[in-house]
C-alpha cells in the first residue's frame, strides 16, 4: 500500500514539528511532492528481481580506524 499524497503531508509536517522546524504550508507541500517522486523511484528499484551475487556486500572493506597501520587498537 503507497501512501496518499495526504499521508505525505502530514508525515512532512510531523517530522518538522518534531524537529522544530520551521516550515511554511506551500514548503510543506513542495517537500512532500518531492517525498512522493523519491519514493516512486525506490518503488522501482525494490521491484527490480537481484540475486545475491548482484550486490555483494563482502567486498565492502572499512578503511583503517585513523593512526592505526591495520586498523586494530593501538597499543
Amino acid at each position: 500500500m503507497s501512501p496518499t499524497d495526504a499521508d505525505l503531508l502530514a508525515y512532512v509536517e510531523a517530522s518538522a514539528a518534531l524537529l522544530a522546524l520551521p516550515l511554511e504550508a506551500a514548503r510543506a507541500q513542495r517537500v512532500a511532492q518531492h517525498l512522493a517522486r523519491t519514493a516512486a523511484l525506490a518503488a522501482l528499484l525494490d521491484g527490480v528481481p537481484l540475486r545475491p551475487e548482484d550486490e555483494p556486500a563482502e567486498i565492502y572493506r572499512p578503511a583503517p580506524f585513523p593512526g592505526t597501520a591495520d586498523g586494530g587498537a593501538s597499543s
